[in-house]
Order: C-alpha cells, then sequence, then structure tokens
C-alpha cells in the first residue's frame, strides 16, 4: 500500500447496534474497491474485519479492527467497533483516532440502544458524524418514517442526502448557510450558492456538527456503496482540519496540540492486540510529524525509549508493510517492550503526553479460579496479556477473601475474557461465588484476662495479661496503663504485635476486626519463663476472650451509586433499589432527559447489577459504583453468614 499525505487520509468510526450491518458495509466496500473478489458474510465466518477465532465462533464483533479503504485516491481509515454495550470501551478509544463516525441504523429496528448509545458517544466527544440506514429491502422499512424518527430524536440537524448532490432542498441549504457568515448572508438574500459554496458549506456544517447527513443503502444484496465512499472522502475532515488534542508538556503543563505534518514525531496508542505468533501489536494514530521505519521514540509514561520496527497497515488480520507514516494516518507496529494503550510516543527532545484514553470503570466483578489449581500462575499470566488487549477489564487479587476478581462492563465481555484464557492460554478457569469482605467489631466493653503458661522440663513459658476492650473511631488503638512492673516495659511490644495479628481474623465468622481500642492495665510475668512469645500469646488469648465479651457484631461494606436512566424507568429502578436493602439518597434532573439517582446499598445486593440494571431499562440505564463505608449486617443476615461460616470450619 502506498504512504498517503495527511490530506488524503480519512479516519472513520464505524458505529452502530450489533447486527446493523457494519461490518457487512466494510465486506461491500472492499470488494468496491476490488481488494476482495467476493463478499465475506458474518455467519459464514468469512469476514475481513470479523477475523478473531472468538468472533467468528460468536458471530459478532468483538474487537476494533482496523479496515483501510483505498478510494479515488484517498485512504479511509475505517475503525470497525463492536456494536455490543460490553465493549463500549472499544468505542471510546475508536473515537479517539476518528475525525468522524458512521452510525449504523437497521431499517427495521430503527432507533436502537446501541445507536442511543453511539449518538450519545459522538455529541460527548464532538465527533462529526454520518447516518446510514441500512437493510432498507425489509418490507416495514418507509425512509421518511425512519428519518422522521431519527430527527425526532436527535434533532433537525438529521438532514436526507445522497451522492452525489442531487437538487439541494431548502432544509439542506438552510443548513448550510449556518455554517458560515458569508452564506447565511448570501442566503437570506435570496442569492443562490455555488456548486463549491454548496460543497465547502455543507463540509463546514458537518465538522461543526451542525449538519447530520443520513443516507440509506441496500449493501447485503451487493448495491454499490460507491456514493457513501464518496461522501466520506468529500465531506469527512482530514486530520489536519481535526480539533487540537489535549497534551501536557515535558513540564507537567496543559497545551493543545494540532495535527501537523511538520516538526518531530508524536503518536498516541489507541489498540493493543495480542497476536499469538507476532506477539503484541501497537496500533497507533501518527499526530505530528512523519513516522519512520526504525525510529527510536520516547514513551513518556514508561519514561522508556522504543525502537520501533518496520510500521504497517493493519486490514483485519493482515499486515501490509509501509515505509513510512504521516501525521493523521493509523498504523501499527509490533512488539514495543513498554508501551501499553493510551501511552505517548515522542521525540525525546519534544517531549508530549496526550491525554489518557476514556476506559469506562468495570461495574460487573465474578470470582474465579483455575479448574486444576496447578495451573494458578497460567491464570495470572493470560489475564495479565489479556488486559494489555483490553484496559477495559480489572484484574483483583483481593487479600482479604483470597479470590481473584475479574470486572467489566458485563457477562458477554468476561465471558469472552474466560474464553481466550482456555482459547489462547490453554486454562480452563470457573466462577465461584464471589465473597464479601466483611469486618468484626465491638458495641460494648470487656475486661478480661490472657494467661499463658507451659512448663516442659527445660525453661517454660509464662505470660500473664489483662486488656481492656472498647469500640474506638480508629481502626486500631493501644495503649497501656500498668503500674509497679506487673508487666515489664520490654513485654508491652510483644502485647501489642499479639493483638495485631489476632484482629486480622476475628472470632464470629473470621474476618478482619476493626475499631477496636486495647488497653493493657495488669499483668504477672516469671523472672525465668517469661518472654516475648509468651506474652504475645497471652494477648491472643486475651483478644479471643474480649472481644466475644465485648458485644461484637459484623459489618458489610456499603456501596455509593450514582445511576443514570431514562424518566419512563425511574420508579422501577427506585422499587428494585429499595429490595436490595439500599436507599435513594437523592435524585437530579439531566440535560436532555433522564434522571440521575443517588443511592447507597449492601454490596452483597449488587453483584447481578449492572445486569438487571440494564434488562430493566433496556440497556439505557448506567451506573457507577464506589465503597463510602462499612455498617453493620442486620442481625438474620449476620446469623446465616456466621453459620455459614462454622460449617465450612468443621
Amino acid at each position: 500500500m502506498k504512504s498517503y499525505t495527511s490530506e488524503t487520509i480519512r479516519n472513520v468510526a464505524l458505529l452502530g447496534h450489533g447486527g446493523t450491518g457494519k461490518t457487512t458495509f466494510l465486506e461491500a466496500a472492499l470488494l468496491e474497491t476490488g481488494v476482495t473478489k467476493k463478499m465475506g458474510k458474518v455467519e459464514d465466518g468469512n469476514t475481513v474485519s470479523d477475523y478473531d477465532k472468538m468472533e467468528i465462533e460468536k458471530g459478532y464483533s468483538i474487537n476494533t479492527s482496523i479496515v483501510p479503504i483505498e478510494w479515488k485516491d484517498t485512504k479511509i481509515n475505517f475503525i470497525d467497533t463492536p456494536g455490543y454495550f460490553d465493549f463500549v470501551g472499544e468505542v471510546n478509544s475508536a473515537l479517539r483516532a476518528a475525525e468522524a463516525a458512521v452510525i449504523m441504523v437497521d431499517a427495521g429496528s430503527g432507533i436502537q440502544v446501541g445507536t442511543e448509545a453511539a449518538w450519545n458517544a459522538c455529541e460527548r466527544t464532538g465527533t462529526p458524524r454520518f447516518i446510514v440506514i441500512n437493510k432498507r429491502d425489509k418490507d416495514e422499512f418507509d425512509f421518511d418514517t425512519t428519518l422522521g424518527l431519527l430527527q425526532s430524536k436527535f434533532g433537525n440537524k438529521l438532514v436526507a442526502m445522497q451522492w452525489p448532490l442531487g437538487e439541494v432542498d431548502d432544509s439542506l441549504m438552510e443548513a448550510i448557510a449556518e455554517s458560515d457568515e458569508e452564506l447565511m448572508e448570501k442566503f437570506f438574500e435570496g442569492e443562490a450558492f455555488t456548486d463549491a459554496e454548496i460543497k465547502q458549506g455543507l463540509a463546514m456544517g458537518i465538522a461543526q456538527g451542525n449538519i447530520v447527513p443520513v443516507a440509506t443503502s441496500l449493501f447485503q444484496l451487493n448495491q454499490s456503496v460507491a456514493g457513501i465512499l464518496d461522501l466520506l472522502v468529500a465531506c469527512v475532515p482530514n486530520p489536519l482540519q481535526h480539533g487540537s488534542y489535549h497534551a501536557k508538556n515535558g513540564s507537567g503543563e496543559d497545551i493543545e496540540i494540532k495535527t501537523t505534518k511538520d516538526g518531530s514525531c508524536s503518536a498516541f496508542v489507541f489498540k493493543t492486540i495480542v497476536d499469538p505468533f507476532v506477539g503484541k501489536i501497537s496500533v497507533m494514530k501518527v499526530v505530528t510529524g512523519t513516522l519512520n521505519s526504525g525510529v527510536e521514540l520516547y514513551n513518556t509514561r514508561a519514561e522508556k525509549a522504543e525502537r520501533l520496527g518496520k510500521p504497517f497497515v493493519l486490514r483485519g488480520k493482515e499486515q501490509i508493510e509501509m515505509a513510512s507514516a504521516e501525521a493523521g494516518d493509523i498504523i501499527a507496529v509490533a512488539k514495543l517492550q513498554y508501551t501499553q494503550s493510551g501511552d505517548t510516543l515522542c521525540d525525546k527532545n519534544s517531549i508530549v503526553q496526550y491525554a489518557p484514553l476514556d476506559i469506562p470503570s468495570p461495574t460487573y466483578y465474578i470470582a474465579i479460579e483455575a479448574a486444576d489449581k496447578n495451573d494458578e500462575d497460567k491464570v495470572g499470566t493470560g489475564l495479565a496479556r489479556l488486559k494489555e488487549e483490553d484496559p477495559s477489564i480489572a484484574v483483583d487479587r483481593n487479600a482479604e477473601t483470597h479470590q481473584t476478581l475479574i470486572g467489566g462492563q458485563g457477562d458477554i465481555q468476561l465471558g469472552i475474557i474466560m474464553s481466550k484464557l482456555k482459547d489462547r492460554f490453554g486454562v480452563t478457569v470457573k466462577t465461584v461465588p464471589q465473597k464479601i469482605a466483611y469486618r468484626e467489631t465491638i458495641k460494648g466493653q470487656s475486661e478480661v484476662q490472657g494467661k499463658h503458661k507451659k512448663q516442659s522440663g527445660g525453661a517454660g513459658q509464662y505470660g500473664d495479661v489483662w486488656i481492656r476492650f472498647s469500640p474506638s473511631q480508629e481502626e486500631f488503638e493501644f495503649s497501656e496503663e500498668l503500674f509497679g512492673g506487673s508487666v515489664p516495659k520490654n513485654y508491652v511490644p510483644a502485647v501489642e504485635k499479639g493483638l495485631l495479628e489476632s484482629m486480622e481474623r476475628g472470632p464470629l465468622a473470621g474476618c478482619k476486626v476493626v475499631n477496636v481500642k486495647a488497653v493493657l492495665y495488669d499483668g504477672s510475668y516469671h523472672d525465668v519463663d517469661s518472654n516475648e512469645v509468651s506474652f504475645k500469646i497471652a494477648a491472643s488469648l486475651a483478644f479471643k476472650k474480649g472481644i466475644v465479651e465485648a458485644n461484637p457484631c459484623l459489618m458489610e461494606p456499603i456501596m455509593h451509586l450514582d445511576i443514570i436512566v431514562p424518566d419512563d424507568y425511574t420508579g422501577a429502578v427506585m422499587g428494585d433499589m429499595n429490595k436490595r436493602r439500599g436507599r435513594i439518597l437523592g435524585m437530579e434532573p439531566q440535560m436532555g432527559g433522564g434522571q440521575k439517582l443517588m443511592a447507597e446499598a449492601p454490596q452483597a445486593e449488587l453483584f447481578d447489577y449492572a445486569l438487571v440494571l440494564r434488562s430493566m431499562t433496556q440497556g439505557r440505564g448506567a451506573f457507577e459504583m464506589s465503597f463510602e463505608r462499612y455498617e453493620e449486617v442486620p442481625k438474620m443476615i449476620a446469623d446465616k453468614i456466621i453459620a455459614d461460616h462454622a460449617a465450612e470450619e468443621n
């Protein structure tokens, strides 16, 4: 593939609900441009962009893939994204590299959840967009009706369009006029626009987000996509016309950087692919300068230099070598040692760090373990590699519950992760019930003796302490009120250490003990048999007895939730939260409609919340969750937890 200049490059993200035809559109474009001789089909598992074994098995996209289309001396880098909500991180990353987006809409289904999500993502990032209504062979399809529905949902900036432009109607002419003051003045004076002015105003209006062209096609039935490709070449901003990128300079100061062919090279990595044969592939967009083969660039996050091999263009899994890549192009480099998704590569003499990727926080966690205990290390290695490929997953080894948790946006994403562990790393994992990191504390006071006395022939062991236990606002308080040398001062640290170690495992359910004050106020010792170990054991005996006598209770983590829901679902979501022992703290109306509900609920009731909220709101609800505090577990629930623990111990 030849190298293209910045002016002849178009970067376009393909967005939309799953099954709307994004992948099939690319197959039609590849056929149109002579790259392939026959259109692949998703159901046959032979498309260019869905080449991953898992995608072929599932029948839908799970990874972002790059498919460049060469059309009339222009290269359109299509960034094909998954349509399912679980992979929203892939969509966010794709939009970082694109100058525009095409939102695919199914003619029969109309506006779907994925349509709304794609639109909102473009609104959030200020990305110019086009809408293509696909599958118009359906009996129920009527273009004007579908356009009307889209306009009622997203506004009158949506304008029907075909390319080349035929007769331009009044609504489009007015939208074009609004893109430029001179054109607006000419419009009000009733003067006709020239063809050049129409095309210029149209491109400006699209770039400003004031015009959203709505086209239609039937590429499932091999209808030509030439008109859509022409429209994109003519109206998608080239990389030099992209707005400024937010970045920091070498001093950590905020700066704005425009795409330019001049100056030193800089690029940001928006996608990582872990190829079982080639190794790690870093997909990046060149922002400034020219990226040449063999160049050394500096990774600003890792603070390490990377020697880049020969850049190549990805077309699905195909790798097409290039000598260089000019600003605005999307290329890939293999086997970078330190580089991850979201990293910036730049000239060491001109440090820049672009803003990190917009990676959503995980909302759904499951606990997993290796089916074969001998594979634990392989699980850890595999998860680390998969996290390189998909930074939206979280991997957490909980130190208290000793469980490995993986988190993401939903069950589809986490199911894919488990399948990839088996397929790529040969390790089978299973899900297990997720444990809660409960706490134990006390509500009352106690004064107890802990005495350790052991005689075994030679030197014996002797330690004797009296300790007063009471609640505390701090995690652990320790002090001594000894008098008369009842316990020598050099044994006091051993008493504190014995208590601290004992707090790791409480008497109710084996959970960590917190918010306890312990005062060592009396005791006794033996001149020969006393030592640090003896007093440490004595302290642990006092702890076990003292906590039980001080009215112990079980505490559970309470989470704070910010839940965004459309107005129609607010009542159902509030009712569901009450069933989860939760409480609604307040509501805030949102710009553009919907409500933000602020709520609190026990973590134990929220394991499936991501799935239930999505089901309740038909995929339109979203939430963020964070730890708030610990609260006492209700007695009936606490009794069951304690009984279950006792059964496990026996």
